[in-house]
């Protein structure tokens, strides 16, 4: 029987050899951020998290890891449980966002670079912040 605790959890799939993105695991948020190495191990721990133990899983980050074909296969094999977010950042920055829509479809946003940013800032995921360089 799944136990419920309190916060969000932000699961985050990441290579240790690229270079480290600015993550703030020390969010003043109620959100905790946990690390794993692959996205197919991502995959399972998404999939123990939701169903085995309870947890709030707000979101899912996939950081410049895994292929095209491993985001897929984590998107088609996530648990109904789960309705959070789940963000692939490729390695130039840009991204894909597949969020929960009216009716509890997924529906899949293609994401620039300054949307990433944009996207990691206001959930507090990233300790920096940058200046987006808008044009008239």
């Amino acid at each position: 029987m799944p136990m419920h605790r309190e916060g969000r959890v932000t699961l985050i799939a990441r290579e240790n050899e690229k270079p480290a993105m600015d993550w703030n695991p020390a969010s003043p948020r109620r959100t905790s951020v946990a690390f794993i190495e692959s996205v197919t191990a991502l995959r399972y721990a998404l999939n123990a998290a939701v169903t085995e133990v309870g947890l709030d899983i707000g979101r899912v980050i996939v950081d410049r890891t895994g292929g095209a074909d491993d985001f897929l296969d984590l998107l088609t094999g996530l648990p109904a449980e789960f309705n959070g977010d789940v963000l692939l950042i490729r390695d130039d920055g840009t991204g894909v966002l597949s969020a929960t829509a009216r009716g509890g479809d997924r529906v899949l946003y293609a994401l620039m670079a300054y949307d990433v940013r944009f996207y990691l800032e206001a959930h507090d995921l990233v300790a920096g912040r940058v200046v987006v360089e808008l044009s008239a």
